[in-house]
């Protein structure tokens, strides 16, 4: 007992967060009572998203109720596994128009929802239909994204080459047509610094 009473007396102890503090008495476990771990916010991630604008465009976007939309229609499996288990909401997004006669960013948007189910992927009369996908095992998945702005005209391709934060850039890379693609911090501050946006 000698030990525990020389280590009773009072101490000032944060509370979750570090956000408030109250007294307790030292050497008492239960009047000091433990906090579960609070898990860091997960930091903002940026990417790149491609569209057919032909089939929807930043345009579209903007038109749209709210301005947001499903992202659907991804059938590749590395695409689908960004959007299932990487993508977060208020990650930034790079709209980009590809397959096009003028390809490249035509806008930002931002991640609203994270990832569900593609309920294109149980439409029969869809596009998308995927006969495999059931309700209880899904296959593909969907973010929703927000129209944040416009470019003032398309940022090509060409024109991001001339830019020396982006030589790295996964959408520069010969080969690459993933259209769900990663974009470092350095890579999006460096976009949004170009003079094009509205």
């Amino acid at each position: 007992m000698r030990a525990a009473e020389e280590q009773m007396g009072s101490a000032n102890v944060a509370g979750p967060g570090g956000n408030w503090q109250y007294t307790c008495d030292v050497g008492i476990s239960r009047k000091c009572p433990r906090f579960p771990e609070v898990s860091p916010m997960p930091k903002k991630q940026y990417w790149l998203f491609k569209s057919e604008p032909e089939t929807f465009s930043i345009q579209d976007l903007q038109k749209l109720p709210n301005q947001t939309s499903p992202w659907d229609g991804v059938r590749n499996y590395q695409a689908r596994n960004f959007l299932r288990d990487q993508v977060k909401v208020d990650d930034g997004v790079l709209f980009y128009h590809s397959s096009t006669e003028l390809v490249g960013i035509a806008g930002e948007a931002v991640v609203v929802r994270s990832g569900y189910p593609d309920e294109t992927q149980f439409q029969p009369k869809s596009k998308y239909f995927d006969p495999k996908s059931t309700q209880e095992k899904p296959i593909w998945y969907v973010v929703d994204v927000r129209f944040v702005r416009a470019t003032k005209a398309i940022i090509t391709r060409r024109e991001l080459e001339k830019v020396e934060a982006l030589r790295k850039m996964v959408v520069l890379k010969r080969g690459i047509r993933l259209s769900i693609q990663s974009v470092t911090k350095e890579e999006w501050k460096a976009i949004m610094a170009l003079p094009v946006w509205r």
